[in-house]
């Protein structure tokens, strides 16, 4: 078994939290009267709905030769463009949603280009014929673990939308001893350079020597909020990973570089976890997401 300094996993979990939810009836039919544009492009990865409503609101899209408005359906035969550009919108009219689950490594970042010409996440990753994909949330180049991506952008924006305070959870590796005094602080509360943050959860988990493993909890996920909320103690942060995003868990076995994809009963739970219904897809009871294993000694 790899030693307490080694890349620790969590034991197994069942997320009692997710709850079936009935779907509502949506005005959006698309039968006679069509769907809302903002629907249509979020759902093939073009942007979030509120990305979209806002280029709406700049009149950057066009349907028919009109500017369009807030509120405007596309319909069979539409001519839609962005910024004067085609978009063959009617593709995303049956695009799957996909989810994948990355173990990203250290020394990658998540962006589609970088102009140093570091590894980028997205290389890694399927290509996709009719949409992109869309990262929930980002890992800075030295943190590690887990990062959700998917080709819905209003699945992305609402686990990323502050209001929706997802927990991520994260392994971290301190320098030296952690006092009482200094934990309670850091969960009641410090002020940093953007406002008061802290974690709502720490537990030691083990250590050998100087190094200490504990996993914090945070609802928010301002740049860097882990190492800074552990710096403000004057405490360095060796290494960190992310274990958790909301109810999906890191799996054991996944290698970094490598990924899985959601399949369909999962699916189904992230999309009620986040208050979304998911056309054309049973609601599904209760039950577990992908499992995570128990640290190794």
């Amino acid at each position: 078994m790899p030693s307490k300094s080694g890349n620790p996993h969590r034991k197994s979990r069942t997320d009692d939290n997710i709850t079936a939810v009935q779907p509502k009836k949506s005005d959006d039919a698309t039968t006679d009267v069509g769907e809302r544009i903002q629907k249509v492009l979020a759902r093939g990865g073009v942007g979030s709905r509120r990305e979209i409503e806002g280029w709406i609101n700049e009149g950057r899209l066009k349907l028919n030769g009109m500017v369009v408005k807030l509120g405007d359906r596309l319909k069979a035969g539409d001519h839609l463009l962005l910024n004067d550009r085609v978009v063959n919108w009617e593709k995303f009219s049956v695009q799957p949603t996909r989810v994948l689950l990355y173990h990203k490594p250290a020394g990658e970042v998540v962006t589609r280009r970088d102009p140093q010409g570091r590894p980028v996440v997205f290389t890694q990753l399927p290509k996709l014929s009719t949409a992109r994909w869309i990262a929930v949330g980002r890992l800075d180049i030295n943190t590690s673990g887990l990062l959700l991506v998917t080709n819905n952008g209003e699945l992305a924006n609402r686990l990323m939308h502050p209001s929706s305070q997802v927990e991520r959870e994260y392994a971290v590796r301190v320098l030296g001893e952690v006092s009482d005094a200094t934990i309670e602080k850091l969960k009641k509360g410090v002020e940093l350079e953007d406002g008061v943050a802290k974690f709502d959860a720490i537990n030691y988990y083990a250590g050998e020597g100087a190094n200490k493993w504990y996993y914090v909890t945070v609802s928010e996920g301002r740049n860097r909020l882990v190492r800074r909320l552990w710096e403000s103690q004057a405490i360095t942060v060796s290494r960190l990973i992310r274990v958790r995003y909301g109810p999906i868990v890191l799996p054991e076995r996944l290698k970094t570089h490598s990924f899985y994809e959601v399949p369909d009963k999962e699916l189904d739970l992230l999309f009620q976890f986040a208050g979304l219904e998911r056309k054309d897809a049973e609601i599904v009871a209760k039950g577990e997401l992908t499992r995570q294993a128990k640290p190794k000694k």
